[in-house]
Formats: structure tokens, sequence, C-alpha cells
């Protein structure tokens, strides 16, 4: 048992020596020895290539503007562990996540020495949050978020008011599979009988596979482009603006906090999920709930700008859809600057489709890599590339401070790729800046 937040860190994070585990079977046994604690909490379930979070993050705004108590569940973190689970925003105290793994640790010991053996980090801290809002912090609803896939995630025992497909995309296709199709099968797990679906996705043939299995278990299809649909986008110095359509009513005006096209879509999931919400559960939620809520959501690492002068923007792009949406917004909204990107990733992502379309925006591009167990080399990428303007330096820190050295008036600096590295770079960037060490 644990006393202390640093020994049970490193008890969760042990856990990764097991890899990914896809099955439900070890979190059913678990939730049994716990008293069933998620059948207690009202939820809403998000799955999706891209977009999870954002989508996560506007719902939680906007619930939390009509005055209800918000929980999620999120991965990964971004500046620390405690923030997967979240109430109203504020990540869990240290001493709870110590009190949640003293009620995880004696099933995980007692599991190991099953036949199912013994849960991963995922599945602990999936367990740790269903007993932290069942046993011990009801909330009024809690948003969570599928890690990966849906049908064999161990988010999916729960048995949700909504599910929300934000995209699909081709990631994870080792365990996943390798087309849209086979992806889509897998998001589509987390679809429950009678249970509204709220869904972004875009690829027919993925969108063809979500409505079947949502046929299947006659629930009810809202589709971002039919039962939704955006209008009158442009772009605003901080955010964006549009206008949208829902099946109840028109918004006008709307504002996001966070910038890119996308997250007008990512936000309309949201709001989609409201008026559901609204109108068939209880939850009173106004128009000055949805505005306020949608322009004051932020979510880190997400096409952040960091600072003004010198001009740093970072952004989780993480995979080819991600990487293809950022080049997009920076060719739309910084097509006058000269654009320098530093690209850190891990090296089971499809490094090739990724790395050549930021050679496309760039006027210079340096790869660098970071301590994590399934990081790329720096070298590695840097061959990857075709940029004619192109270096590498294993060195992040060095090299994160040689790139602000050189980003002038006419200069974006854009620092991408692994969340996990973003959120190492993301306070030693600004310690340069606040400090002007570079």
């Amino acid at each position: 048992m644990f006393s202390t937040y640093e020994e049970t860190l490193n008890w969760v994070h042990s856990r990764l020596r097991l890899g990914i585990k896809p099955g439900l079977q070890r979190m059913e046994w678990m939730m049994e020895k716990l008293g069933h604690p998620e059948r207690r909490i009202k939820s809403v379930h998000i799955g999706g290539t891209n977009g999870k979070g954002s989508t996560v993050t506007f719902l939680r705004s906007i619930l939390q503007e009509a005055g209800y108590s918000v929980g999620t569940f999120t991965s990964p973190y971004f500046e620390q562990f405690n923030e997967r689970i979240s109430l109203n925003g504020v990540p869990i105290k240290d001493e709870e996540i110590v009190r949640l793994a003293n009620d995880i640790y004696p099933l995980a010991e007692e599991l190991e020495k099953t036949e199912l053996g013994g849960p991963t980090e995922f599945e602990i801290i999936t367990a740790m949050s269903f007993q932290y809002f069942g046993h011990v912090q009801p909330a009024d609803i809690v948003l969570f978020e599928v890690g990966l896939g849906g049908r064999y995630d161990s988010t999916n025992i729960i048995y949700p008011v909504l599910s929300i497909i934000s995209s699909i995309g081709l990631d994870h296709t080792a365990i996943l599979g390798d087309t849209y199709e086979k992806i889509a099968f897998e998001k589509a797990g987390i679809i429950k009988p009678g249970i509204n679906v709220i869904t972004g996705v875009k690829q027919q043939e993925a969108l063809a596979v979500i409505q079947e299995k949502a046929f299947e278990m006659k629930a009810p299809v809202y589709q971002l482009g039919n039962e939704f649909t955006i209008a009158g986008h442009k772009s605003l110095p901080r955010g964006e603006f549009f206008n949208l359509k829902t099946v109840f009513q028109e918004f006008s005006g709307l504002e996001t906090g966070m910038a890119g096209k996308h997250q007008t879509e990512n936000a309309s999931l949201a709001v989609m999920a409201a008026e559901l919400l609204n109108n068939y559960y209880s939850f009173l939620i106004e128009d000055i709930h949805i505005k306020a809520g949608l322009k004051n959501a932020y979510w880190p690492g997400r096409f952040e700008i960091i600072s003004e002068n010198p001009l740093v923007v970072i952004d989780g792009a993480h995979n080819e859809e991600g990487i293809a949406a950022l080049s997009e917004e920076l060719a739309a909204r910084f097509h006058e600057k000269r654009k320098n990107l530093v690209f850190a990733a891990l090296s089971d992502k499809k490094l090739d489709k990724m790395i050549g379309n930021l050679d496309s925006v760039a006027d210079k591009i340096a790869f660098t890599e970071f301590n994590f167990p399934r990081a790329a080399a720096a070298e590695d990428l840097y061959e990857i590339s075709s940029h004619n303007n192109k270096h590498f330096n294993k060195d992040w820190e060095q090299l994160l401070e040689n790139e602000l050295k050189e980003t002038e008036k006419d200069t974006i600096l854009v620092v991408t790729g692994s969340l996990y590295f973003l959120s190492e770079a993301k306070p030693y960037l600004l310690q340069l800046i606040g400090n002007e060490t570079y």
C-alpha cells in the first residue's frame, strides 16, 4: 500500500511494462470487486481519432457555465498526471490519487494471480476514475474519453446517456486495423442500444460502418453535415467564428477560444451534445451557456499561441490527420510569415506522411528526440524528411533555445508532434521566453 504520491505514481507507471491488452474482462472483474461504481455515474462517452480532448473540453465548459459539476477522464495528461481525473477542470489532489491507488492495488495484486493477468497502466487509471466519480466524489455528469479504439477500450464498460465519435483517422493501425472501415468498426464499439450517437466522421466508408452499428443497436445518429451544419466560418486572432444549425435551433455568432478550423467541428459536436442533454435528459442549458462555454474553453497544446513576441505556437499534432489540420491552419492563418518547425514524435506513427506534410509548409524544419520509451530518434526523423533546409539535434532543450534566437518578427516558431514531448517543451519554452535567456 502507498503512503506518498511519488511511490503511487511509480507503481502506476510500472504497469506500462504490460503494454496494451485490449479487452474488458479485467475491468469488469475489478468493478465487481468495487461494487460497480461505474453504474452510479451519469456519463457521456467520447471516442474518435482526433478531437476527443477538445470536444470534452468544449462540452465540459458549456455544462459548467450552466451550473453543473462536471467530471472528466482524459488522456494523456499534459502538465501533470492528476489532470487525467478532473472535476470542473481542476485535477484531483495528490492525496486523492494515493487513496484511489490504495483502493485498486490489492485488486491488481489479486488479479495478477488469475488467468486474466494483471491490469495495465490504463486499466488501473480507468478503474481509479470510476472509483472516484462513483464512490468518492460524485458529479452531475462525467465525460469519459476513450483511450484507444473503443470496442475493447477500458472505458467501454459504462452505459452512457450519449456517445460521441469525433473523427476517424489512420492511427494505431497495428492494433485497430489499417483501413478506415476497420478503425471505424473499433470506434463504433462504444455505441450502446438506444443511446444517441453524435459523430463528426467524414469518410463515407467509415460513416457507413458507424451507421450500420447504430442501426443494429437502434441508436439514433446525429451526423455533422446532416442533423447539424456549420456555416459562416471565419478565423479570429485567437479562435474561430461560426454559425451552427441543429435539428433543434440555429445559433449565430458562436466563437471558440481555441484556434483552428477543425475546432469549429469539435465545438459543434459539443453543442449538439448539449442540445440533446437539454432536450432529452433534463439538463437546463441555455444559449448563453453554450456561447460562453465555447468562448471560454481552454485545452493546452492545441494550436496554442504561448507567445506573441516572439510568435510561438505549440500543437500536439501526433498523427497524420492532426498534422494535415496543423499544416492547413498554418498556411491559412500565417501565410505571410516564415515558418520554422520543430518536430518530435513516437516511432510507431506513420512518420513518412506526417513529415512529408510538414516539409510542404515549413521554411525550415528541425527534428529532435525526448526521453520516452517509444520516442523516435532525431536522426531517423531527419532522414525521412526531404526538406532542403533541415537539421536535427538530439538535445531538445538546446534546439529550442537556438530556434527561439532565430525567431524574428517575420517568423513563427511552431513546436509540434507528440503530446508527451510538448508537455516537457512548453514549460521550458515559457521559462526561456520569460527570462529572455535565448
